[in-house]
């Protein structure tokens, strides 16, 4: 395994119980998730395994594969491995590692990014410098979704 393409850590105002219910559906929560992302506006599931996710947004194709969960009573942890096809501008893969652990007044979100790799040009400049802006992109992502209040 490479070192950390990207490794942060959120608090969010939720409870375990809430995770783990939303962790269930991994098709759901994820189309939930990547439709909170910074320029995608257009995010619908086109099928869903035991342990694969694929998913279409308005720049293209996103297929989480090898998902495996871990579930304690206290702790969640959830692998997998991601190709990201964005239309022919970057392919990008790479391996996250996500852990739901309770704390005293939420749910602690850890995100880890490893293996990234996007050949070309703008796939050079994605590896160099969209680390921070992904994954924090990623991190408020599951703040938002999980911290939304019912109406």
């Amino acid at each position: 395994m490479m070192s950390a393409w990207f490794e942060g850590t959120i608090e969010v105002d939720c409870d375990i119980e809430q995770v783990n219910a939303a962790l269930e559906n991994l098709g759901d929560l994820y189309v939930a998730i990547v439709s909170r992302m910074p320029g995608l506006h257009t995010v619908e599931l086109v099928e869903q395994g035991d342990d694969f996710v694929t998913i279409r947004t308005n720049e293209g194709l996103m297929k989480r594969s090898s998902i495996s969960k871990r579930t304690e009573s206290d702790r969640m942890v959830v692998e997998f491995d991601e190709r990201y096809d964005a239309g022919s501008k970057v392919t990008a893969t790479s391996h996250f590692s996500e852990e739901f652990a309770k704390g005293d007044n939420g749910v602690t979100y850890r995100l880890v990014m490893t293996d990234v790799e996007a050949p070309g040009f703008l796939g050079f400049f994605y590896q160099k410098f969209g680390s921070s802006k992904t994954g924090n992109a990623f991190l408020e992502a599951y703040r938002g979704h999980f911290e939304k209040k019912s109406v």
